[in-house]
């Protein structure tokens, strides 16, 4: 059997309800020479009995839950094409999506990630919000990230692609990332090669009760979402070191670490003030109209009371 030019990854945990619509849209896709590998991370519904109805359509591989990442990288390990496509299974592709990737491949030999944007839907497919992400980021954006802390307008697992020789540079995915191993996708390539953005939605991304999308996020969950941010300068610091890279990243300049610390404590107006101008300086997004709105934004929305009971010193 010839080599296939691009693997398709998919991971799925306990999405037998939507594991099968994601395969669908790919075997619809036009592209040849493409293989189809899903990961079953220890699901305890009927998932099995959907992956073993495409036969040899699909190569399944059933493992012991051990998170997202794991997945990806079993995934991974039994692949074989040039390019790699990631495909969360509660998400699904547009027709032309492996066409449009396969071409932005080839058209530039130095690009090591291609993405796109995602269309929201809810868990019935119908539309809703805007496509995201919003802000489109492509060439060398390793200087932006050092300054930014890794934060961009990044994509999610369902719109990322990487080569195969990127992926080989950077290695497995740590298994730390249990959930949102995109980040690591999404913050190690830009240092190993460019980065190319597609403007169209080609996939869709369900909106449903899972394990990290909120509409407001409470004290928990951004307590969550500051741990994991840490975590992730720290893995980064640590793989730009191991592999003697230039320019180390600082949580201080983590604009988003900094609005959601605020939200816990409470800010006084001084505080705000002071987040709004940092805000208006931050790196990781590079739409000027769009950095202005989401600093002043931010600043208006921090509670006097923090989520967690704290005042934050005498009003002024």
């Amino acid at each position: 059997m010839e080599r296939p030019a691009i693997s398709v990854l998919i991971n799925n945990h306990n999405y037998g309800h939507f594991v099968g619509h994601a395969i669908d849209s790919v075997l619809s896709q036009k592209t040849p020479d493409v293989e189809i590998i899903v990961v079953d991370d220890g699901s305890s519904d009927h998932s099995r009995a959907v992956l073993e109805a495409y036969g040899n359509r699909v190569k399944a591989h059933f493992q012991d839950n051990q998170g997202q990442a794991a997945a990806i990288n079993a995934a991974v390990r039994m692949s074989s094409g040039d390019i790699l496509c990631f495909l969360d299974a509660d998400d699904w592709w547009a027709p032309g999506k492996l066409s449009a990737m396969a071409t932005a491949f080839r058209s530039n030999l130095q690009v090591s990630l291609v993405y796109h944007r995602l269309q929201p839907t809810l868990v019935d497919r119908s539309p809703t919000l805007k496509p995201i992400p919003r802000t489109l980021c492509s060439g060398d954006l390793s200087q932006r990230l050092t300054k930014s802390a890794g934060w961009w307008p990044f994509p999610l697992t369902s719109a990322i692609a990487v080569r195969r020789s990127a992926w080989d540079a950077a290695g497995d995915i740590p298994e730390q990332f249990r959930i949102s191993a995109d980040v690591w996708l999404a913050g190690i390539y830009p240092f190993l090669g460019g980065v190319a953005a597609l403007p169209d939605a080609l996939g869709y991304y369900r909106i449903h009760n899972n394990n990290w999308y909120r509409p407001v996020d409470d004290a928990p969950m951004l307590r969550k979402r500051m741990a994991h941010w840490q975590a992730t300068v720290e893995v980064t610091n640590r793989f730009l070191s191991d592999h003697d890279m230039p320019g180390r990243l600082r949580l201080a300049d983590h604009y988003p670490y900094r609005v959601a610390s605020a939200r816990l404590d409470g800010a006084d107006t001084r505080t705000r003030l002071k987040l709004a101008v940092e805000g208006l300086f931050f790196a990781g997004e590079p739409n000027l109209l769009r950095r202005t709105r989401d600093a002043l934004r931010s600043a208006r929305d921090l509670p006097r009371h923090g989520l967690d009971g704290v005042l934050s010193g005498p009003a002024k």
